[in-house]
């Protein structure tokens, strides 16, 4: 995998995978984590995660609601989680190879486009 950088990421689309390719190794993870703000790998270096503490509730949900857009546009889809009220997470994995690929970086790069009301 090439180390992009989050425009060069955000102008690319999820390519369909149903495996047979295998996952970003722990060292191409970290490098293109590098270029993401905030994202750390979890899971042992199978997924990556991102958390937010947003204003309240429906600023989750607000945010989560356009997640859900992009995710569904590019066909790659997080797992969202929401916790205590407005303490936010995604992690993002490629379920078809048990662990990273391309699609990861390109969605959270888009996620990170988006606009999130965050408490101040």
């Amino acid at each position: 995998m090439d180390i992009q950088t989050t425009q060069e990421l955000t102008q690319k689309k999820c390519k369909p995978c149903e495996g047979g390719v295998d996952p970003c190794s722990l060292n191409e993870a970290n490098d293109q984590l590098a270029n993401l703000d905030g994202w750390y790998l979890t899971q042992n270096g199978q997924r990556i995660r991102k958390d937010w503490t947003v204003k309240n509730f429906m600023a989750g949900m607000d945010f989560f609601n356009k997640v859900a857009e992009v995710a569904e546009a590019d066909g790659h889809h997080p797992d969202l989680h929401i916790a205590g009220y407005r303490n936010v997470s995604i992690e993002l994995w490629t379920h078809a190879i048990g662990g990273l690929s391309e699609n990861d970086f390109i969605l959270a790069a888009k996620i990170d486009d988006l606009p999130v009301e965050v408490k101040s």
